[in-house]
């Protein structure tokens, strides 16, 4: 492949034979070639490996592991292997437009302090709804889709600054990379995009989001948008978000912003409609109420961890505590959207 920029694409692959062609086939019809795609297998148990050797040999870079190391090690792995100045992440269930490279390099072209970009990520169905174009958080560390099943009519068309990019379709300066580390693999999936864009916004790196830039994203099909793992893994991992990044202040108040977004997924429950709701029609009321034991138990066996690499972003943050606090507020998700958005 001939490269016309200097973007190394990632691909996570996990069991996602039948989404490879098309992803694969996205990324080569881009009106701006990258330099390298990379694709990262996490130890797949179907015939993902056989059919990248066969059909793709000689178009993508193979990164192999017998074991899935998670969205983060996956990435982490993916990251290691190339050599662009920029990094783009596509997932397996995603399809980017032909422009979509083009579209991010414009966004962050003669803008030093720009780290990282975001894009319009739609839902593949008929509708051509929106499922996110860029990233909001909550006051308690869990994070949501901007416009998330809102119809695109445009609301969103313009480029402007976002909070952190998602990882199912981005792209990263290999330089912040270099200054603030790579995906923190505690977190194995789901939060782990959050954390470091975060991370990076502590360090003073910006986002950019931009509506050109656009992919057609197959919601939750590792895991299932009901899965009890998913879930788990979503809670949990917003605590450790919380305990690595956040102020003392707002980190003291975690549990009772928690609290006032439990109380909204409770009425969800009660036939608001939304996650919990449809979590509950596709498992049991108890079985949420277990993940959501689970998941602090497993963030309290983390918190050591946790806690030492707070320490460690602690010494290294350029961010003050009001300006990340006027970063969040300016980037906030209510509780109840949070709870009810899935109606």
């Amino acid at each position: 492949m001939t490269a016309d920029s200097a973007v190394s694409v990632i691909v996570v692959n996990w069991n996602g034979r039948d989404l490879l062609d098309e992803c694969l086939n996205s990324i080569m019809a881009q009106s701006c070639r990258p330099r390298e795609i990379v694709v990262v297998d996490n130890g797949s148990s179907d015939d993902s490996v056989e059919y990248l050797e066969r059909e793709w040999d000689q178009r993508v870079r193979l990164v192999r592991h017998p074991a899935n190391l998670g969205f983060a090690g996956g990435v982490n792995a993916g990251i290691r292997a190339s050599s662009g100045e920029w990094i783009a992440l596509l997932n397996t269930d995603a399809v980017a437009d032909p422009g979509w490279l083009a579209a991010m390099l414009e966004a962050v072209r003669g803008d030093a302090g720009v780290g990282m970009c975001a894009c319009k990520i739609l839902l593949t169905d008929p509708a051509g709804r929106i499922d996110k174009a860029g990233h909001l958080l909550y006051w308690d560390g869990l994070n949501g889709g901007r416009g998330f099943g809102e119809q695109d009519c445009g609301q969103f068309d313009r480029i402007e600054e976002s909070l952190f990019p998602d990882g199912c379709a981005a792209m990263y300066r290999k330089q912040l990379f270099d200054q603030v580390g790579l995906f923190d693999e505690q977190f194995f999936a789901y939060g782990d995009d959050a954390e470091l864009g975060l991370r990076g916004r502590l360090h003073g790196w910006r986002c950019v989001y931009t509506p050109f830039a656009v992919v057609q994203h197959r919601h939750s099909t590792s895991l299932g948008a009901a899965s009890p793992q998913k879930a788990f893994l979503v809670e949990r991992n917003r605590i450790w978000l919380a305990f690595k990044l956040f102020p003392p202040a707002l980190l003291m108040m975690n549990p009772l912003f928690a609290f006032w977004r439990y109380m909204w997924h409770a009425l969800s429950a009660l036939g608001l409609g939304g996650s919990a709701r449809t979590f509950i029609r596709r498992n049991s009321t108890w079985k949420l109420c277990w993940v959501l034991v689970l998941a602090n138990v497993s963030a309290l066996r983390g918190l050591p961890a946790i806690l030492q690499k707070r320490r460690q972003v602690a010494r290294q943050k350029t961010l003050r505590s009001v300006e990340f606090l006027n970063l969040i507020r300016n980037f906030r998700i209510s509780a109840k959207e949070l709870a009810l958005r899935d109606r």
